[in-house]
C-alpha cells in the first residue's frame, strides 16, 4: 500500500479478516505514522548516500549516545494524515479495537509495535502496547501484517521480551524478501527464540474459535 507496497500484501487482507472475527481478548492494529522528514526516508539525507533499498544511515540511542546502530533507508512512505498511512480498505477496520500509531518519532526507527530499534519506549508509539495488554490480562499474541522481515520480526522478538506466548499465523505475513535469505531466515531465528509459527487453520486457531 503506498510507496513502500509490499508484494502481494494485500493478499493477506483474507486471513487477516479471518482472525478479525474470532472472539480475541482484544484486536490491534499498527500503522506506521511518519513525520514528512523521518530518520528512515532516504530524501531526509544528502547525496551521495540517500538511495532507498541500497544506502544505509546510523541513529543514536538517545537514552544513551554510546550506542548507535543503522538502519536502511527507504522511500517516502506512511507519512501521518496521508492516504498511503491508512489501513488498507479490504481490512474490516469495523472489527478492530485500537490502533497504534508508531514511528511518530522523526529521529526513531520504529519496525516494532511495543518499542522503538533500541527497545525504549516513547512518544514515538502512541500507546504502551505491552503495558496495555498486560493491564487487560493478554498472555498469548497472534501477529500477522507486513513486512514480515521487519515490522513482523520485530514485533513477535519484542513480544517475547515482554513476555508473551507468541504466535505468527504465517498466511497473515508477506515479506520484502519471500526467500530463504528473507522470512525464510526470520522464521528459524523467531522459532529459535520461542515464537510459533503457525498456520490460520492449526489447532492453536481453533482454540481460539471454541473459546467460550
Amino acid at each position: 500500500h503506498g510507496a513502500l507496497a509490499v508484494p502481494e500484501g494485500r493478499e493477506i487482507a483474507t486471513t487477516i479478516n479471518r482472525l478479525l472475527d474470532l472472539p480475541f481478548t482484544v484486536r490491534i492494529a499498527t500503522r506506521d505514522w511518519h513525520p514528512p522528514d523521518h530518520i528512515s526516508f532516504a530524501a531526509s539525507h544528502p547525496p551521495p548516500n540517500n538511495k532507498a533499498f541500497v544506502c544505509s544511515a546510523r541513529i543514536a540511542d538517545p537514552q544513551d549516545p554510546s550506542g548507535t546502530t543503522g538502519i536502511p533507508l527507504w522511500p517516502v512512505h506512511c507519512v501521518q494524515d496521508t492516504p498511503g498511512a491508512e489501513i488498507i480498505p479490504e481490512i474490516d477496520v469495523s472489527k478492530i479495537d485500537r490502533i497504534i500509531d508508531k514511528g511518530r518519532d522523526k529521529h526513531m526507527e520504529m519496525f516494532s509495535a511495543f518499542a522503538d530499534i533500541f527497545w525504549n519506549k516513547s512518544d514515538a508509539a502512541s500507546f504502551d502496547l505491552g503495558a496495555f495488554l498486560k493491564e487487560i490480562g493478554v498472555v498469548r499474541i497472534f501477529v500477522v501484517g507486513l513486512a514480515g522481515d521487519y515490522c513482523v520480526r520485530c514485533t513477535a522478538i519484542d513480544g517475547l521480551k515482554e513476555g508473551f506466548e507468541v504466535y505468527v499465523v504465517e498466511e497473515g505475513v508477506k515479506s520484502i524478501d519471500e526467500g530463504p535469505k528473507g522470512w525464510g531466515k526470520v522464521k528459524a531465528e523467531l522459532q529459535q527464540l520461542g515464537a510459533r509459527i503457525i498456520s490460520i487453520d492449526g489447532s492453536e486457531v481453533r482454540d481460539i474459535q471454541t473459546k467460550p
